[in-house]
């Protein structure tokens, strides 16, 4: 009998002993959101710097919740990277299956925001509400990102709470391989969104 499981209870023991994850420790695996990034203009640090602005206001009457944080945060951050251009086009609330091998464990969940182009998948976005730990949503992100019917190459996820962003990647030639990028926080004098819309800026111009 077939047993699912809610791909916000899986943790990363369980997707390394099911599906064979591992984590890649050298640093030439995730370059991508931090070697060669696009200057950001000062237009777009205005920008940023308002996104900022209304999140600390809005924490101040919690709670916040995970459509407030994708309308606040995440909605001008990918606007401003390019992710509502073409060729992109983006998909909410996209429900997945996956499951390893002559298994009868079912992980089903569904993405909070989902990049595609031309049914690549290629940036998995998994939201959470202002008090959620990143390290809660890195399993259940990387879980979505092994649904990516693609093999031969690699899906880029990122997960926030608002304040805080991790991206990931995952390549699945041969065993699947996952990455994380340092924490950025919105919360420091220095505004690191400028450092997650560079990265983001990246992708849109290497998947493109």
């Amino acid at each position: 009998m077939v047993q699912f499981i809610q791909a916000q209870n899986v943790g990363l023991a369980y997707l390394e002993e099911r599906f064979g994850l591992q984590l890649a420790e050298e640093e030439a695996f995730f370059i991508e959101c931090f070697d060669n990034l696009p200057e950001i203009t000062d237009l777009e640090k205005q920008d940023l710097d308002r996104v900022k602005l209304h999140f600390l206001r809005l924490v101040k009457r919690p709670p916040l919740s995970e459509e407030t944080v994708k309308l606040v945060v995440l909605s001008p951050l990918l606007n401003l990277a390019g992710f509502y251009d073409e060729p992109f086009y983006i998909r909410g609330e996209q429900s997945i299956e996956i499951s390893a091998e002559n298994e009868e464990e079912v992980i089903r969940g569904k993405i909070d925001i989902l990049v595609i182009q031309e049914k690549l998948w290629l940036l998995v976005i998994e939201s959470k509400r202002s008090s959620f730990s990143l390290l809660e949503a890195i399993p259940q992100a990387l879980a979505y990102m092994l649904a990516d019917p693609s093999q031969d190459k690699p899906t880029f996820g990122l997960v926030t709470n608002g304040s805080d962003f991790i991206f990931l990647k995952l390549a699945k030639q041969n065993q699947p391989r996952y990455a994380m990028s340092d924490q950025f926080t919105l919360l420091k004098r220095k505004n690191e969104l400028y450092q997650v819309l560079s990265g983001l800026k990246n992708l849109s111009q290497i998947l493109s």
